[in-house]
């Protein structure tokens, strides 16, 4: 490998519910990263409305920008990414018409519906190969469009929420693909907005701005920016603005032929593929085709994580009963392995009362022992977990174009170490775990090779696994959990 001048890269990461500003510095030693600020993102919640509030993430920015600024690091550029399908609508003055709504906001009900009344389910998922959830851009402009909202009307441009945050540091319009893929616009095959959709929602691919691959420079500080935050003209590098996408960027895989897995409250498995792949097994199993880096697509799936064991351990918590997850890592296995199994994305998990009645409820109605105590509940979960991770591996291997050697486990999941053994044992197949900070690796990395320090993916991956620790879990009593596949088949009726 060439050798790497020290460069210092500002990423913002964005989440639902807070944000980070972090530096990582990049070495012929590697990648080492440190957190600058972290704030909070919380929803405004105004006449019936959920709404980002984007002027305060700009200030968070600022103020991020500025500390760096304080202590005389040199950064080379900043690169931005956010949770996904969320936009903000520009006037044609340049400014912000409103705050964007947020996708937990109620106006979308109904709305996904009444647009497959203009265009059918089936033709939306072939021309976009994404799956169906009312609050995807789509169905949100849909229903301002329908209902005559003021500033959709008004608006020259609309903006994913990385790029309308870029907007508002360069002056810059652009369209991130990897965030645009999110919205169930955009054609995966032609790369374009589908104007057949569009046309429903009464907007124009005009209005957006032009599509840009992750890794394009977007524009440099305003001047403004510029007084505000002591820094000079540092250019803002449109990354793969999804934060998913970043993610996926840090796997440190080898080879191609690897699945993914990001782990956390909840979790997406999926393979990286030169071309999308929609037919009528990737739609009647509602897998979904998002932008990825250097044009590819992440063909993948969605699938509850360890929001079962954070919801029954909040329960517990509220009753006196604070279990650490070192104690229940600890007793898990000394109980009796698939004693009581369920489909952890059956919507009665989704968002139920108490999520420990429900699941003893599943338990009952299905003819299996009923879980009562803590351990047992706890076993229930890892158990179901690993074997639905089994199911959707096993539909990955039948549709993925290359055989599957590795599963690559990144985020929080990573240091769930009985859980990763599980999901090696249930898959039948090789688990690497790491990075845990996938999203600000990635999004740093392809600013990186916006700066020229890296070639393409292959090379970003190799320096990321040069520079990460990654542990390997191999399969184990393969023959246990054959039979327990079938068990969990025949009782967990299936939830696509």
């Amino acid at each position: 490998m060439k050798k790497i001048e020290k460069s210092c890269f500002f990423a913002v990461d964005l989440g639902a519910t807070s944000g980070r500003t972090i530096v990582g510095t990049l070495d012929d030693s590697g990648l080492a990263l440190r957190e600058v600020t972290r704030f909070q993102n919380p929803i405004i919640r105004l006449r019936g409305h959920c709404y980002w509030d984007i002027y305060a993430l700009y200030r968070e920015i600022i103020e991020g920008l500025s500390a760096v600024s304080r202590e005389g690091a040199s950064i080379r550029s900043i690169g931005i990414d956010t949770w996904g399908v969320d936009f903000a609508l520009i006037g044609s003055d340049g400014d912000l018409l409103r705050n964007p709504y947020s996708y937990r906001d109620p106006h979308t009900e109904g709305a996904m519906e009444a647009y497959f009344n203009e265009i059918p389910r089936e033709r939306v998922y072939e021309l976009t190969g994404i799956q169906f959830m009312n609050f995807n851009s789509l169905f949100q402009l849909y229903q301002l469009h329908r209902t005559g909202n003021s500033a959709l009307g008004a608006a020259e441009k609309i903006l994913f929420m990385p790029d309308a945050l870029s907007y508002l540091l360069t002056g810059h319009a652009v369209t991130e693909r990897t965030i645009a893929s999110t919205s169930q616009m955009l054609n995966p095959r032609t790369g374009c907005l589908e104007k057949e959709l569009l046309d429903v929602c009464g907007i124009s691919e005009s209005q957006f701005g032009p599509i840009v691959l992750p890794g394009t420079v977007v524009g440099t500080l305003t001047p403004e920016v510029q007084r505000l935050t002591g820094l000079g003209a540092v250019p803002v590098v449109a990354v793969a603005g999804h934060d998913t996408a970043s993610a996926v960027a840090a796997v440190p895989a080898r080879s191609e032929r690897f699945a993914y897995l990001s782990s956390g409250t909840w979790s997406l498995m999926g393979i990286e593929t030169r071309e999308p792949i929609i037919n009528k097994e990737s739609f009647a199993r509602n897998f979904t085709n998002e932008g990825g880096v250097e044009g590819t697509t992440r063909f993948l799936k969605n699938i509850c994580g360890m929001w079962l064991l954070e919801r029954s351990r909040a329960e517990w918590k509220a009753a006196g009963q604070p279990y650490s997850y070192d104690y229940i890592y600890a007793h898990i296995p000394e109980l009796p392995a698939f004693r009581s199994l369920i489909n952890p994305d059956d919507p009665c998990f989704a968002n139920p009362e108490c999520m420990v009645d429900a699941i003893q409820h599943y338990c009952r109605t299905t003819g299996q022992p009923v879980p009562e105590t803590t351990e047992e509940v706890c076993r229930c979960i890892f158990d179901s977990l690993a074997l639905r991770y089994r199911q959707v591996f096993g539909y990955l291997k039948e549709m993925a174009p290359f055989p599957l050697e590795t599963l690559h486990i990144i985020g929080g999941g990573t240091q769930n170490v009985l859980l990763n053994q599980l999901t090696a044992n249930a898959t039948g197949v090789t688990v690497v775990t790491g990075p845990i900070e996938c999203t600000a690796i990635g999004n740093i990395m392809l600013q990186a090779k916006a700066a020229g320090i890296v070639e393409d993916i292959r090379s970003m991956r190799a320096l990321i696994a040069d520079s990460i620790e990654t542990h390997t879990y191999t399969p184990q009593d393969a023959a246990l959990w054959d039979k327990a596949y079938e068990r969990y088949v025949a009782v967990c009726k299936e939830t696509y």
